[in-house]
C-alpha cells in the first residue's frame, strides 16, 4: 500500500512581515515515488509560526479523502503544539499553562479540525540541513512569499 508524506515549511521576511508556506506531498511505494504534488501560498503580513501552521493545514485540507499520512516539519512549534500542547490548551479553554491566551489559536483550531478525518503521524526534522524534501518545501514557502515582498529598487 502506498505511503503518503507531507513535507511542510513556512518562511517569513521579517517577523512579522511578508510570509509564505510550502507543502511537498509525496506518495511512495517503498523507494518508488508514485506521485508528487506541490502547494504554496502566502500573506502580506504574518509570522513564521503562522506560516508553519498554514503549511500543515493546507497539506491536510488539500486531501480529497481521509488518508494515513506522515507530516514532516522542521518546526518544533508545530510538532510540539500538535502532539504535546494542544490537548491541554483545549482542556483549559485555549489558555497556556501560564493561563495566557494561546497564540495563533485560530490556526491551531483549524489544524485540529483538518486532522480529524485523517490518521496523522508527526515527525520533526532539522531545517536547512540538506534534507532534499525539506529544502523543496522551503523553496515552495519562499515562492509563496515572493508576491508579497516589496520590489527591490536598483540603485
Amino acid at each position: 500500500m502506498p505511503e503518503l508524506y507531507a513535507f511542510t515549511d513556512g518562511a517569513c521576511s521579517g517577523n512579522p512581515g511578508p510570509g509564505g508556506w510550502g507543502v511537498l506531498l509525496i506518495a511512495r511505494d517503498g523507494d518508488a515515488i508514485l506521485k508528487e504534488r506541490e502547494l504554496s501560498g502566502g500573506e502580506a503580513l504574518t509570522t513564521n509560526n503562522r506560516m508553519e501552521l498554514m503549511a500543515a493545514i493546507m497539506a491536510l485540507e488539500s486531501l480529497s479523502r481521509p488518508s494515513d499520512l506522515t507530516i514532516i516539519t522542521d518546526s518544533a512549534y508545530v510538532k510540539n503544539g500538535i502532539t504535546e500542547w494542544l490537548a491541554g490548551w483545549k482542556r483549559k479553554g485555549w489558555k497556556t499553562s501560564t493561563n495566557k491566551p494561546v497564540k495563533n489559536d485560530d490556526l491551531w483550531r483549524r489544524l485540529d479540525t483538518a486532522r480529524e478525518r485523517h490518521s496523522v503521524r508527526w515527525e520533526w526534522i532539522k531545517g536547512h540541513a540538506g534534507h532534499p524534501e525539506n529544502e523543496r518545501a522551503d523553496a515552495l514557502a519562499r515562492a509563496g512569499m515572493a508576491p508579497f515582498k516589496p520590489a527591490r529598487v536598483a540603485t
